[in-house]
């Protein structure tokens, strides 16, 4: 089996489908792998480092045209959207892995279909135990939480912990979590550790106890109203507009006395909900940061513009990452590759075969499209 290893073209994204390490793995299983040129410059994997591990460096025409298999990161660039038009280097007959965006880049899908390539999204990977070692969104979004804390220490003018010093003592900063998924529950652990005092809100009653766990506040809106906002995979439903309008009240007084805002709130497949109004910005205390991880996809806070850092007429700051996890890419790339390694291994028998068997929930879960047809059931038909 030929696996290849595409550079990453679209903007903001230093991050790398495969590592050396993971590399070394598959060719000690059989397979010939193909690196594109500089794939791993962004992560500090240069070429000589896959070639040790028994890769061998190729141009992007030689890897699309070979690969058997292609990972990715994101999604390829279609036609006009960089140099080169990824999608119709596709080999017919090929496997696309990568996070492809799915439900928001529908056209693309159907030209999958149409090239004959078999493409699986990770980001649809189902949060079920067995799917732990792929879920890519989980290892990704510990990564932007982390740094997203990072980021605001750096944008805050004043300490985190609080000091006594001989010239008087500092309070602690105030810091607010909003959505403990994933990358909210990084973001409180982060906080707290550099001394923070922290509280964190979401819709689901479950994340009560895990923000407690963590040594945080949770703030609570509607317990009863909480424990329906939850779907079967863990994932938070679009509120209610009464329990919006609550939870907006309820948010509106925290911000107040608040210093630094995290928020993280997603909906698969939407655009994010809008958690933090212009208002509530207004009404926050000058030299306050918040970031936006929601940025990318529409935002949960008004005002927060993609990729830039936006500062009020009050004079908070608003910061709209564009890619976090690639700021770390090295640990990001190490990781996603990881998830990658383990998906590979359902779709890959023994004997080194591609098998695709759609009885199996993940490789369900996660197939776009097959012998050229959309095959996802949200797509199937649209």
């Amino acid at each position: 089996m030929k696996i290849g290893v595409a550079k990453e073209r679209r903007p903001h994204e230093r991050r790398v489908a495969a590592s050396p390490d993971t590399v070394k793995r598959l060719v000690g299983q059989g397979h010939d792998i193909l690196v594109e040129a500089g794939a791993g410059a962004g992560s500090a994997f240069p070429d000589p480092l896959y070639q040790a591990a028994g890769a061998t460096i190729a141009s992007a025409q030689e890897l699309f045209g070979a690969a058997d298999i292609l990972l990715k990161v994101q999604r390829p660039l279609g036609t006009g959207e960089g140099e080169i038009d990824e999608v119709y280097l596709l080999k017919r007959g090929s496997v696309l892995i990568g996070l492809l965006q799915p439900l928001q880049q529908r056209a693309q899908v159907a030209e999958y279909a149409k090239a004959g390539v078999t493409a699986f999204a990770m980001e649809l990977v189902p949060r079920i135990t067995r799917a732990q070692t792929m879920d890519v969104l989980s290892s990704q979004a510990n990564l932007a939480g982390y740094k997203a804390v990072l980021e605001a220490a750096a944008a805050f003018g004043r300490a985190f912990p609080m000091m006594m010093t001989a010239a008087g003592t500092i309070a602690p900063a105030r810091v607010l979590v909003m959505g403990a998924g994933v990358a909210g529950l990084q973001a409180i652990a982060t906080a707290r550790r550099l001394g923070a005092v922290v509280s964190a809100t979401d819709v689901r009653a479950a994340a009560k106890e895990q923000v407690g766990s963590l040594g945080a506040t949770f703030l609570v809106v509607d317990l009863e109203a909480m424990k329906q906002m939850e779907t079967a995979g863990g994932y938070a439903k679009e509120m209610g507009e009464d329990f919006a309008r609550r939870q907006r009240e309820h948010i509106a007084e925290a911000l107040k006395k608040t210093d630094i805002v995290v928020t993280t709130a997603l909906i698969p497949g939407r655009k994010a909900p809008v958690l933090i109004t212009a208002a509530m910005v207004a009404n926050m205390r000058p030299g306050s940061v918040i970031v936006d991880l929601a940025v990318e996809q529409g935002g949960n806070v008004e005002g927060a513009e993609f990729a830039k850092n936006v500062t009020t007429a009050n004079g908070v700051t608003i910061l709209g990452p564009a890619n976090l996890p690639s700021d770390i890419a090295v640990d990001a790339s190490q990781l996603y590759a990881r998830n990658l390694l383990a998906f590979l291994a359902l779709i890959i028998d023994k004997d080194k075969n591609l098998k695709i068997d759609t009885g199996d929930e993940i490789v369900k879960a996660t197939l776009l499209t097959r012998d050229g047809a959309v095959v996802l059931p949200q797509l199937a038909g649209a």
